[in-house]
Formats: C-alpha cells, structure tokens, sequence
C-alpha cells in the first residue's frame, strides 16, 4: 500500500528536476493559461515568503504521454532507470516558474505571446508594495533587474548596479533559491488511483476523459505509439468520408469487447497497454470497414444521422472476427440488428452494459445463427405517427432519416442526387431538412406544431431548393413548378418515400391524406428491413 509522503524542495532542485526530464506534466493537463501577471503575482509571492499551496506529484516507472516541451523550451525524456514524478496538481504554477525563470516566450491564440523574460524584481519597491513587476515603462533601469538576470546572471550583471543596491539584490536573490516548495509525493500509485487524484483534485474542472487516461496510459516511446496522433490520422480519414463525427471511445470500447467481452471505463483502463498495440491497427480496420458498410450497404451518407455512434462498435466487433464481406443470411441478420437497435432508441441509456449483451448477439450472426431479442419493436404506422416528433437527435428520428438516405433522394427540380453534409445536419432547421408542407403554410391552416414538426412531413433536399425556391409556399403551387421542370418528377418523389404524387393530397394541399399515406409508406419500407 503506497502512503502519500510530504516533501520540500527548493527553486533549483525543481528547475533541475524539470530540466532533467524526472518532473513531468502529464498529457491530460489542459494548457498552459496562467498570464504573465498572474505569475509575477505567484513569484511575488514567494520573495515575500508567502506559502503558494502544495505540488502533488505521483512518482512511478510508468511511461505517460507527456508534454515534451514549454514555451519552446525541449524537455528531454526520462533518464533510463530514473523514476518519474508527473504532477497531478499545481502544473500552472509550476509551469509558471519554469517559464519565468527560464524567461520563455509562451505562444498564445491569434498569433499573441507572453515574453516571460520581461518579469523583474523592483529593488526600490516597499514590503507591502508588489517587488515582482511587468511594467516597467521609464523606470530607472539602475532601480529593476530581470529575475532570470538576478538568479543567473552573475557577477558581470549584478556589478552593473551601485553599492548601495548590493544587500538587496543579495537578499532578494537569498529568499528565491531558499525558498521550500511544499510538495506531496505519491509513490507507486497506479495510474487508476493517479488520474482519481487527479480528477478529484480538479472539482469544478473538466474530468479526464477514458480517452485522455488511456492517451497517457498506452504511450510507447520504444515502439512510437501516440493515441493522441493515431486518432487524430483516424479523424482525417474519417473526415473525407463525411463520419467525422465518430468519437474515440468507439475504439476504446471495441478494444475492451474484443479483450475482455465487456467496455466500461473501468475495463478500458485495465487493458494492457502491450497487447493494446498489438490489437491497435486490427481495431482501427475494424471500425473503418463499419464505417464502409454504413456507407455502402446502409447507404447513410454521413455520420450525423447515424442513430448512435456506438452502433458502429458492435459491427466492428463483427468486421474484426469476419475478416470477408458479410453474405446471405449473415448480412440479413446484421441489418435486422442495426435497425431493431436503432428503432428502439437501445443505446439511449446503459450504452456499455447492452454493448456487451448485443456482442453476444453478434457472436450468434457470426456462427450463422439468428440472435434472439428482448426488447420490442414496433413500426406500425400508428407507433410512427405517435413517435415521431421531429428532433434532429433523436436516435428514432434519425432512424427514419437513414431509411430516407437509403433511398438516394433525387432533387425536385432535375433528378439530381441530393447531397448531405454534416455540417447542415446539426439541427432541426438543417438546410437539409425540408417540411414538405411547409410550417408557416400549415400554422395558417391552425395545425398543432407536433403535427407539422413531424418525420412523416420531413424530406431530405439539398439548400437551394429548401431556401429559395420553396420557402413557404403550398406543395400544389411548389410542385407544380416542379412538374413543369422535371419530367422524372413521378420518378423522383418515390425516392422519398412518396409513392404517388396524384393520390399523396398533393395538388389539394390536404396535408392529412400525405401524413397518413406517408405514415403507410415508411411503416412498409421498414417491414422490409427486419425479419
């Protein structure tokens, strides 16, 4: 058992000890943001004698991801054999120092940055007056010294200054080097209790995320794996493909399924970080074949109306164990099991728990078998009418937009394909989101607005169309411009799910003929996809 061992140690030793690559900031720290005020105020401080609180730091032999570098300022590795000590708590002010005193130049946003070389000691200044100062605008320069000048410029530069400033420039430079860091040394501690001090330490802060701790916890400098850029090379890709949205702990769950047959955060951080290199590239292929399936054979477009992001481990749980492309009955089963998923809104609570039961349902697809389900469905067109209010994150809404992405929605006006973008898809208002009867028409009318916000009244067109040309006229008015524009209009409108423009209410704008067929419609499309 580790006991928590208070320590001190002075100005140099910390210098030295960050120089030396033994104290390190681990990489789940947020950034550097303390101002150069702020840290004259710290040095301040501690030239007077005033306690600035303790330095926690956890000293172990793991290897973590660490910031390799301040200001500019390379910090070397670990020396081989010598125990770390990352700090879990005072990095600002630690950071701070180190800047200060190595009068870094710290970068900012927007092309700003902090000289932390401009910080001087005011040798004229009064106790109860601040003697670490940033402003120094014509002031007598026989009256300020820089503070790196006064630890660490010797002789030639302390000789520059009168006799009569010698005691104080002694005495100052006396408190700075003497001066005890209180610190808290956790030895041995696993990263488990580590980023739990951590975390605690920091109520009212951002939590560490499993991604950041595993970032930290899988590092490898001997074989050069980095979490951090693997995922970020991932995103790139995934980018190109429009599924940017599709978080990390994807692949931390598929990680943990595939190890351990189960994905809480308390499985992911038990993985061993050997064996997680081994299995890395296997996974990433894995989701990424998920994500070609979704794209081909499902044809959602994009990511942002994939009902749940965790449907994608599940699959690449099955692409890593079925190394072909799923046929017959294999394929059939699995899209049984996206859409009973996704159309019971199954992963909107206890996402880990039922990820780890619906890989056993996937063990039985991939021995060929059909898996059995707990849970109902029900896509009559009375349970679509009953729930299918329009919001743009709801995993049964956007079950229903990917059954209308399936059928590659054609424009209006000239049989185009209609293209989605995840930028427009974030909202209920999207540029992608079309009332087919549009709202402004409908509240005319007096309908109730969970009548009109509805799925059934929802097509996918592309901005033009939605914003300049249909705006908030009547569909008997719209489409017949339509019409007179588009001689495969017939043609186009089933691939939105609207069978016949001629007995749909159209041309008599009678909006519940459309809502009730439409419901039919949908109702028939998705039989189509369970067994």
């Amino acid at each position: 058992m580790y006991q928590p061992e208070p320590q001190s140690i002075t100005f140099s030793t910390l210098i030295h000890d960050i120089d030396k690559g033994i104290i390190k900031i681990p990489q789940f720290q947020r950034d550097f943001v303390w101002s150069k005020a702020q840290s004259s105020q710290l040095l301040d401080s501690i030239i007077k004698g005033y306690p600035i609180g303790t330095f926690i730091l956890w000293e172990t032999d793991e290897r973590l991801r660490a910031i390799r570098n301040i200001g500019g300022a390379v910090l070397p590795e670990t020396p081989d054999g010598a125990k770390v000590q990352y700090v879990l708590d005072g990095q600002q002010r630690m950071t701070s120092l180190f800047a200060s005193l190595k009068g870094l130049t710290i970068a900012r946003d927007k092309n700003k940055s902090d000289h932390f070389e401009d910080i001087y000691v005011d040798l004229v200044a009064e106790q109860d007056e601040p003697i670490i100062i940033t402003e120094v605008k014509d002031r007598d320069e026989k009256e300020i010294i820089k503070l790196k000048d006064l630890l660490f410029g010797g002789i030639s530069v302390l000789s520059n200054y009168p006799p009569s400033s010698y005691s104080v420039l002694e005495d100052y430079q006396k408190r700075l080097n003497t001066y005890r860091f209180s610190t808290i040394l956790l030895r041995d501690a696993t990263i488990d209790v580590a980023t739990e001090v951590f975390t605690r330490l920091n109520v009212g802060g951002k939590d560490l995320s499993v991604f950041e701790i595993m970032v930290a916890k899988t590092y490898d400098a001997e074989r050069d794996f980095d979490l951090s850029e693997q995922y970020d090379q991932i995103k790139e890709r995934l980018e190109e493909v429009g599924f940017d949205t599709v978080p990390a702990i994807v692949f931390l769950q598929t990680m943990a399924l595939l190890q351990k047959g189960e994905c809480a955060k308390k499985h992911i951080l038990k993985l061993d970080r050997q064996k997680f290199i081994d299995e890395w590239d296997g996974v990433v292929n894995a989701v990424e074949r998920s994500v070609d399936y979704f794209r081909n054979y499902f044809r959602i477009p994009v990511s942002r109306i994939l009902p749940y992001n965790s449907l994608i481990v599940p699959f690449a749980y099955f692409f890593y164990h079925h190394p072909d492309k799923p046929e017959a009955n294999m394929k059939r089963r699995l899209e049984d099991f996206f859409w009973r998923v996704s159309l019971s809104e199954r992963y909107s609570s206890a996402v880990e728990t039922k990820l780890g039961q619906d890989v056993k349902r996937i063990d039985k697809i991939l021995s060929d078998k059909q898996p059995k389900y707990d849970f109902h469905v029900d896509i009559s067109p009375e349970a679509i009418i009953e729930n299918g209010w329009f919001s743009a994150n709801r995993s049964y809404i956007k079950s229903i937009l990917c059954l209308y992405a399936y059928q590659e929605p054609k424009s209006f006006n000239d049989h185009s394909i209609v293209r989605m973008n995840n930028g427009w898809l974030k909202q209920a208002n999207s540029k992608n989101y079309h009332h087919f009867f549009p709202r402004a028409f409908l509240k005319k009318q007096g309908k109730e607005e969970s009548y009109i916000n509805h799925i059934l009244n929802i097509t996918i067109v592309d901005d033009f169309l939605n914003k300049r040309k249909i705006k908030a006229k009547a569909p008997s008015i719209y489409m017949k411009a339509f019409k007179e524009q588009n001689e495969k209009l017939a043609k186009s409108m089933k691939t939105h799910l609207i069978d016949d423009i001629d007995t749909y209410g159209i041309w008599q704008d009678n909006y519940e003929v459309f809502f009730q067929k439409r419901a039919e419609k949908v109702s028939k499309e998705l039989m189509k996809k369970l067994i």
